[in-house]
């Protein structure tokens, strides 16, 4: 399989089932929040200014790391764990002029590499609970500083540059874009938002990491980790992953833009709208 083992591929999908889970209450408040805000905004009848869709994007990146965080920080534990238990399973070879074959057991322990326990599976709940007894609630929270220097930019620069692109789409003002150009709206506001803030994103991986390997920095806070990147890594340190997060994000929002687009937003705010929110 071109150098893949079952071990790698378990590797690269460790934490899909935290994503899975918390996705969709994420999404959902992302959407309904930038909704409200925009519906309370707009009062006044007219079009939303460039400034009031920023506003209203800065105040869904705030609602939304109530899960972002959690979600966030169990994910990275998770895919931590798988790639501390990849590194223990990897046979470490020893140099043959040091290695004296008296017998075939020997022999076959040089050829395979010493026996390694096999590292028990991590859960998401066994972390969530570890974190709890710990470090209470606040374990579950570390990065927030850094998750809403992630998410606020990132709903400022998607939700304006979304309705904008999703506008051009509209047969007519009083009518809805086609689904396919909500779709292509939301991978290209998607996707440019996820590269305008990949190094919030990285100093926010970098935090939330807590099994740091012999070579791997600790950080003290966000102006600490900035700079140690900077210093040793350079601006590209930043970069990292932005392709891959670009390709992630834009289907993802061209999906959820779509489902949401079709009538759950109107349908929220027309029956759920807090009365005492109200201007």
């Amino acid at each position: 399989m071109g150098g893949f083992s079952t071990n790698s591929i378990i590797v690269c999908f460790s934490g899909a089932a935290v994503n899975l889970t918390l996705v969709t209450p994420e999404k959902a408040i992302k959407l309904a929040a930038n909704d409200f805000f925009r519906h309370h905004l707009s009062k006044d009848g007219k079009g939303l200014t460039v400034f009031k869709e920023m506003l209203a994007g800065c105040g869904a990146g705030m609602c939304q790391v109530i899960i972002t965080t959690p979600m966030e920080m169990l994910k990275i534990q998770l895919q931590d764990a798988g790639r501390l238990a990849a590194q223990q399973k990897k046979p470490v070879m020893m140099s043959p002029t040091k290695l004296v074959v008296s017998n075939t057991v020997l022999s076959r322990s040089y050829n395979s590499g010493p026996v390694v326990p096999a590292a028990r599976a991590v859960s998401a709940t066994q972390i969530a609970k570890k974190l709890l007894q710990t470090q209470g609630i606040p374990g579950l929270y570390r990065g927030l500083g850094a998750t809403l220097m992630r998410d606020v930019p990132f709903s400022i620069v998607y939700f304006p540059l979304f309705a904008n692109l999703n506008r051009l789409g509209k047969p007519g003002p009083d009518q809805s874009s086609p689904f396919y150009w909500a779709f292509l709206s939301g991978c290209v506001a998607g996707s440019t938002a996820a590269v305008a803030v990949n190094p919030c994103d990285v100093v926010k991986t970098r935090m939330q990491t807590l099994n740091k390997g012999p070579s791997e920095e600790s950080y003290d806070g966000v102006m600490d980790c900035v700079s140690k990147i900077m210093r040793k890594e350079g601006p590209t340190g930043f970069l990292k992953g932005a392709g891959c997060r670009a390709l992630v994000i834009a289907p993802l929002f061209g999906i959820a833009q779509v489902m949401y687009f079709v009538g759950v937003g109107e349908y929220i705010l027309d029956n759920f709208s807090p009365s005492f929110l109200s201007v």
